[in-house]
């Protein structure tokens, strides 16, 4: 949209460049760092053909900023990406080796019954989160921080491990079972 805009003021600004008798000279700036002067001059019958030639010039200076700044915005996402990916296998990681005793043939038992092993899952009532469907505060009480619907699934798996191993299977009256 910013280039529209730009293209829009550029014709907007030959239109009452022509109007004024201006006219936009560049080939003496010598500034190097690509700005363009804008000077008063006569107005010839050249005045418009060198007009729209330095409004062309103007346009193709503006798509070279604008592609550049794109592909700098699609270089700067990759690396986030990259970045979150390298993260969330630091967190699978992490979490990798349950604690304690109970199998993850068990876990995912009680996962299934729970939310359909769902780790992004909330209740109808919005008390209870992820694969599990852990409360909150039953999820801080294992280490857990912020939701459990928004951590990593082998989080979510570590979490209950911790929490099967303290509590036990009670802990899911009816999937626990």
């Amino acid at each position: 949209m910013s280039f529209k805009l730009s293209v829009a003021c550029l014709a907007l600004i030959a239109v009452l460049l022509v109007g004024a008798n201006l006219l936009i000279d560049d080939s003496g700036s010598g500034s190097g760092d690509g700005s363009t002067e804008i000077a008063s001059g006569v107005v010839s019958s050249e005045s418009s053909t060198l007009l729209v030639a330095n409004l062309g010039a103007e346009i193709d200076r503006l798509r070279m900023r604008q592609a550049a700044a794109i592909a700098d915005q699609q270089a700067v996402l990759r690396a986030e990406k990259l970045s979150r990916r390298v993260r969330a296998e630091a967190v699978e990681e992490k979490f990798d080796k349950l604690p304690g005793e109970v199998s993850r043939q068990t876990l995912e038992s009680i996962a299934e019954c729970e939310s359909g092993g769902d780790p992004r899952v909330v209740s109808s009532n919005g008390l209870y989160h992820g694969k599990y469907q852990f409360h909150p505060d039953t999820w801080e009480s294992v280490g857990g921080k912020g939701l459990p619907s928004k951590a990593p699934e082998a989080e979510q798996d570590y979490r209950a491990a911790l929490l099967y191993e303290r509590s036990g299977p009670g802990q899911w009256p009816v999937c626990g079972s």
